[in-house]
C-alpha cells in the first residue's frame, strides 16, 4: 500500500472529536514517575498556556499551504488576517491536544522495544546534520563524509545507552537531493536501532519513508512497531511552509511518528527572555501540531524545545549556556503540562575539541536534560555549538547516561530497601558485608562506569597510565575495527 492509498478506516477519525479540556489534575497524573527537576510548575504552566493561546489567537500563524489555510478557515472556525495570518480559536487548540497520544514507542528491526515515552528514564539519541566532523584519529577538523555517517550508525548500534540512531553528520560529497535517502540507508545497514531521519521537503520525505517502509516490512506495517521518527519544524516567528504541511499530514497519514519543533533564536527570531521565547516557539510546534492532529487524531507526535540562545556580542550559538537547559526545561514541562510527549537536546558543546570544556558543558547539559520533564534526549555529540559532530564525545556521553539515569531513577523506598531487618542482623557483629542483602544487590545497587577509572593511582599507572581521551578513542577504534 503506497503513502497516497486510500484508507477509507480512517477517514471517520480524521474529523476532530471533541473531548476532553486540558486541567492541571490530568497534568498529575501525566508526569514520569521520576525524579526530574522543576523550573516553571503546574501554575505557571498555565500562564504559558494561556499565553500560547493568546498568540495563536490575536497574532496567529503564517500557512504557506493554501488547502491548509482553507481547511481550517471553512472547517475549524479559523479566520484570516492581513491577508496571510490564520487566526486559531483558543478552545480549538485545547480540543487540539485533548486528542494527542500519551505514549509514544519505537522499535528496532527484530521488533524489540527501544523507546517507550512513559518510561521512568529518557531515552537518548545523537544530533543531526554537523557540516563538519573532529576526526578522533587526527584530532582534525574536517568536512563530514558518508563514510562517517556509517561509522556514526555503527557507534550507536555497539553504545548500550544510545537508543536512537542518527546522522550526526552531513555528506558533504553527496548531491543534496540525494544526501538524505543515503544517510538513511547507511544508518540502517549498519544498525538495528530506530533512527531519527530528517527531510528537506515532501518529495525526499517519501523516498526515504520508502526505505524505512521497507525496513518496517510494508507501508502498512510502519505504524505497528515504528523503526523512525521524523524531525521537522515551523520556522520562526510563526511560519509553515507549504513543504512543512504536507510532510506533516503525511506523517499523520501514515500514522509515522514525527517530532514538531521550531528553531528560536531569543533576541533574533523571538523574545530575548526565556519565558518569552518559550511561548512562541510552542505556539509555532502547536500550530504544526495542529494540523497534524486535524488530519489523523491520535497519530503520535512529540514536540520540544530547540530555543537556541545566542552569544550576541558576536552572534554565535551557546548550546553551552544554562540559558539553553533553562529553555528546554522549561518549554518541556510546559508542553507536558499541555499534554505533549517531550525531548530536549543535551550532551552538546560550543568548544571546538574534545576538551575539557566539551566534557564539562556536554556533562552538565546531558545529566540536568536526564533530569527533565521529558521522554527524550537528542543533541549528542554536538561541538562547536551544533556544527561539529565528535564520536568520542558521543561515547562520552554513553557512558555519562549511566550515571544520569541513576540519578533519575531517584531513590526507591520500600521495606526491603529500608532494610530494618538487615540492621537488626548484621549491624551487631558488623556482617554488612557477607550478609545476603548486600550479596544478591552489590552488582545492581550502584552504578558502575566502564570508561571512567576507579582504581588506585598505583594501578592505573601499572595499566599504562591512559587518560579518558585515550580509553575513549580505543573503545571507538574496538568498535569499528
Amino acid at each position: 500500500m503506497g503513502p497516497k492509498a486510500k484508507n477509507a478506516s480512517r477517514k471517520s477519525s480524521r474529523r476532530l472529536k471533541v473531548e476532553r479540556q486540558v486541567t492541571a489534575q490530568q497534568v498529575d497524573s501525566k508526569l514520569p514517575k521520576r525524579l526530574f527537576l522543576e523550573t516553571v510548575g503546574v501554575d505557571r504552566s498555565k500562564l504559558i498556556h494561556d499565553a500560547v493561546k493568546k498568540v495563536l489567537w490575536e497574532v496567529g500563524a503564517i500557512y504557506e499551504h493554501v488547502p491548509t489555510q482553507q481547511r481550517l478557515i471553512n472547517d475549524y472556525g479559523c479566520r484570516e488576517i492581513d491577508g496571510e495570518r490564520i487566526q486559531i480559536p483558543p478552545d480549538l487548540v485545547d480540543k487540539v491536544l485533548s486528542t494527542l497520544p500519551r505514549q509514544i514507542k519505537l522499535f528496532d528491526h527484530d521488533g524489540h522495544e527501544r523507546v517507550d515515552t512513559s518510561s521512568k528514564t529518557p531515552s537518548f539519541c545523537p544530533g543531526h546534520n554537523c557540516v563538519q566532523i573532529l576526526d578522533y584519529r587526527t584530532d582534525n577538523l574536517r568536512p563530514a563524509l558518508l563514510e562517517d555517517i556509517r561509522s556514526t550508525a555503527r557507534l550507536c548500534d555497539a553504545l548500550p545507552n544510545i537508543d536512537v540512531v542518527c546522522s550526526l553528520g552531513y555528506p558533504s560529497e553527496v548531491a543534496p537531493e540525494n544526501e538524505v535517502t543515503e544517510c538513511t540507508r547507511v544508518m540502517y545497514e549498519n544498525s538495528t536501532k530506530p533512527v531519527a531521519l530528517l527531510a528537506h521537503d515532501e518529495f525526499i520525505q517519501e523516498r526515504m519513508m520508502k526505505i524505512v517502509a521497507d525496513i518496517a516490512g510494508g507501508w502498512n506495517r510502519i505504524a505497528e512497531k515504528p523503526v523512525s521518527i521524523e524531525l521537522m519544524g515551523p520556522v520562526s516567528p510563526l511560519k509553515l511552509p507549504a513543504e512543512l504541511c504536507v510532510r506533516l499530514t503525511n506523517c499523520a497519514r501514515w500514522r509515522a511518528p514525527v517530532v514538531c519543533y521550531p528553531a528560536t533564536f531569543p533576541g533574533m527570531s523571538s523574545p530575548i527572555s526565556i519565558a518569552g521565547a518559550i511561548v512562541q516557539s510552542s505556539a509555532e510546534a502547536i500550530a504544526g501540531i495542529l494540523i497534524h492532529q486535524l488530519e489523523e487524531p491520535g497519530a503520535p507526535v512529540m514536540s520540544g524545545s530547540a530555543i537556541l540562545p545566542m552569544d550576541l556580542r558576536q552572534a554565535n550559538l551557546a548550546y553551552g549556556s544554562p540559558e539553553y537547559m533553562l529553555s528546554g526545561l522549561g518549554a518541556s514541562e510546559y508542553l507536558n503540562f499541555a499534554g505533549i510527549p517531550t525531548w530536549v537536546g543535551g550532551g552538546c558543546s560550543d568548544s571546538h575539541q574534545f576538551d575539557a570544556q566539551a566534557a564539562a558543558e556536554a556533562g552538565a547539559n546531558l545529566a540536568i536534560a536526564g533530569l527533565a520533564n521529558a521522554s527524550f534526549v537528542h543533541n549528542l555529540g554536538f561541538l562547536s555549538g551544533g556544527r561539529t559532530g565528535s564520536l568520542e564525545l558521543l561515547t562520552l556521553c554513553d557512558e555519562m547516561i549511566g550515571w544520569t539515569s541513576k540519578m533519575a531513577n531517584g531513590l526507591e523506598i520500600n521495606p526491603e530497601t529500608l532494610a530494618v531487618e538487615v540492621i537488626q542482623r548484621a549491624a551487631p557483629n558488623n556482617e554488612f558485608l557477607t550478609d545476603p542483602h548486600t550479596q544478591d544487590r552489590f552488582l545492581t545497587e550502584n552504578w558502575y562506569p566502564k570508561l571512567s577509572d576507579r582504581s588506585d593511582s598505583e594501578a592505573w599507572q601499572k595499566a599504562g597510565a591512559q587518560d579518558m581521551r585515550a580509553r575513549i578513542k580505543q573503545k571507538i577504534d574496538d568498535i569499528l575495527h
